[in-house]
């Protein structure tokens, strides 16, 4: 997930050592006492994301009578003392999907490894994958305001976008009526899988609000009622959080597409108006701190021309997309303030909607003006 360009944030309380002791026990039991495997170092990484923890080892063992080494990633659900972004954490679904995504498509996927549901290991459910060498673009601070993307030439960054926006193409190019897709459903009611989309956020809403309310993100999912799009379109796989920050690069090719806790089924829309909303986003943050951004990057009238060349399907209303990523984006940042709040990283909000760090453009997309 995004968040708010802050380079103290707090991603977890637990302690790498015990991870790596714990890592190592759970690795016997899984490889067997003959593996006699060993668990190098436990890194936290420091940026971007906090939906889930991520955590990178090396480990070592005996197969067949050989020497194995291998470089992992654990994905681990948070801690629930840590105030986490979401009220659940689904490691099977974001483990079936990669594979699925793997198997099914060109889209390159770390090869998913092992799945532990049981919590007794590491104090919640994991799953581990091969790490990938590459590079991401940052979210802290965010890539448009200092990073190796904003130093590249123009025809870099152009190829860079454009390959990002092939990776939706081929999510979604992927035949549902060929794969098992039913873990994917929303279990929230509506007649087509946009509603219960919806629904499944106006849930998640009221979750993250507590006993507050939010007006702005109110009068947004009001706007989307009143403007609901005529025609849903297909659905497809529906990667959920589609940004670069979630995609490692070699040079400017990917080469591991992350993060998938917020995969569903859904209109393509979705996907590719979170992928234009959240570059927007991080050129507000960029103009707030009158900073030039990369205003020519990931350009709603570009990444459609794109998308819609390589998936041979039409988009519909994109705009409608963009302020669904928006209401979205600002749900996730009003818990994302409130988890730094637990930490000491920010003081409550004079009022709910302050919390929500890009009100501004919602209020421009609400009246109109954000496209001017």
């Amino acid at each position: 997930m995004s968040e708010q360009p802050n380079e103290t944030l707090t991603r977890s309380s637990r302690d790498p050592e015990e991870l790596r002791e714990r890592l190592e026990r759970w690795l016997t039991g899984t490889l067997g006492e003959p593996a006699k495997p060993s668990v190098i170092g436990v890194e936290v990484p420091s940026s971007n994301g906090m939906s889930s923890e991520t955590l990178l080892f090396d480990a070592v063992w005996a197969e067949d009578g050989r020497e194995r080494r291998g470089s992992f990633v654990a994905r681990v659900a948070p801690d629930p003392a840590d105030v986490p972004v979401f009220p659940s954490y689904d490691l099977e679904l974001q483990f079936r999907v990669m594979q699925l995504v793997g198997e099914h498509s060109d889209v390159p996927v770390p090869r998913a490894v092992w799945l532990e549901l049981d919590d007794r290991a590491l104090g919640a459910p994991f799953f581990v994958m091969e790490r990938v060498e590459g590079r991401v673009p940052p979210d802290v601070m965010p890539y448009n305001m200092g990073s190796w993307l904003l130093e590249a030439a123009r025809a870099e960054q152009r190829a860079l976008q454009d390959a990002s926006v092939a990776v939706l193409a081929g999510i979604h190019g992927i035949d549902r009526s060929k794969v098992d897709t039913a873990f994917l459903e929303y279990g929230t009611p509506g007649d087509s899988h946009l509603r219960r989309h919806v629904e499944h956020w106006r849930r998640y809403y009221d979750w993250v609000r507590g006993e507050a309310r939010y007006p702005v993100l109110e009068a947004t999912f009001d706007w989307l009622e009143r403007h609901w799009p005529a025609d849903e379109g297909e659905t497809v796989i529906s990667w959920g959080d589609a940004r670069i920050g979630n995609m490692m690069f070699d040079g400017f090719r990917p080469v591991a597409v992350l993060d998938w806790e917020m995969a569903g089924l859904g209109p393509r829309g979705i996907d590719v108006g979170w992928m234009v909303f959240l570059h927007g986003f991080f050129e507000f943050v960029a103009h707030q701190l009158e900073m030039e951004g990369m205003p020519h990057f990931l350009r709603a009238d570009d990444v459609r021309a794109t998308y819609e060349q390589l998936s041979g399907s039409e988009l519909g209303d994109l705009r409608w997309y963009e302020v669904y990523a928006a209401l979205r984006h600002g749900i996730v940042m009003a818990r994302v303030h409130a988890r730094q709040v637990h930490f000491g990283e920010a003081e409550p909000p004079a009022e709910p909607d302050d919390a929500v760090m890009h009100r501004p453009v919602l209020e421009q997309m609400l009246e109109g003006s954000y496209w001017d």
